[in-house]
């Protein structure tokens, strides 16, 4: 693992991976949303509301899966110093944001005519809108501090202990009695099945790809950027450090 904490080496890598992501993510786009908006039939009980499933469901997957990403990249950055498992944490973060308002808006839309209501206080509900001030949260201590290196690791701290609210966001519809649905795929003894018909099921799937094709390819840009801004933070230092030196033998 360590050999990814050189910048050049790890940018190689990404650079190589891009193309396929990014090209993966608009194919699968171009193929699923004509057919998650369009062409998939309604649900024989919620109708054309249905549709906002194939928003919802990825936007709170991705928020699931980045904050795990985060909590991945905090761990080995407090335990092994990993630099670039650091910024792919700080570059995550704002996506992660984003897919978890957005799970949470379009969760609203769909929950108003299904429940009758935009909100209701259920366990699902309340740990996820915890997520959304987790990512919040992880953002702001990150920038509290004038040392960036004592607000990465206040930073990934917070990331970390907040990560005990994923599993209770996962299991929280058996563990609580909730008005959300349990899982759309259930292992059972005789395999994996879905309540989901078919026809709503694949453009689902499509949809999924494309939400996370879409993360990894924007995931590699956010990181160029921070590699980018930390390279000329380091050479600002540097030229300071070499200005009070000057300074100093002069006087």
């Amino acid at each position: 693992m360590h050999r990814f904490a050189n910048p050049t080496q790890f940018m190689r890598i990404a650079n190589a991976i891009f193309p396929w992501v990014a090209g993966l993510a608009v194919i699968l786009f171009v193929i699923g949303l004509p057919i998650a908006l369009v062409t998939s039939p309604p649900d024989y009980q919620q109708g054309e509301t249905v549709r906002i499933m194939y928003i919802h469901v990825p936007s709170a997957w991705l928020a699931l899966m980045v904050y795990g990403t985060m909590a991945g990249g905090s761990a080995a950055f407090l335990i092994w110093r990993h630099p670039i498992a650091n910024l792919t944490a700080k570059a995550a973060a704002p996506m992660g944001a984003v897919f978890t308002g957005l799970a949470l808006v379009t969760g609203m839309l769909w929950g108003q005519p299904m429940w009758g209501t935009f909100w209701v206080w259920d366990a699902r509900l309340t740990s996820f809108l915890i997520l959304f001030f987790l990512y919040l949260g992880y953002l702001a201590l990150g920038d509290a501090f004038e040392d960036s290196e004592r607000g990465d690791k206040a930073a990934a701290i917070l990331c970390l202990v907040g990560s005990i609210n994923i599993p209770i966001i996962h299991f929280s519809v058996t563990w609580w009695n909730t008005l959300h649905q349990p899982s759309i795929m259930k292992l059972g003894g005789d395999g994996v099945k879905s309540s989901v018909d078919g026809s709503i099921l694949l453009p689902l799937f499509v949809m999924l790809g494309a939400f996370t094709m879409y993360f990894f390819a924007v995931l590699i840009l956010r990181l160029r950027s921070e590699l980018l801004a930390a390279k000329i933070r380091n050479a600002r230092l540097s030229q300071a450090a070499v200005g009070d030196a000057l300074g100093q033998a002069a006087e």
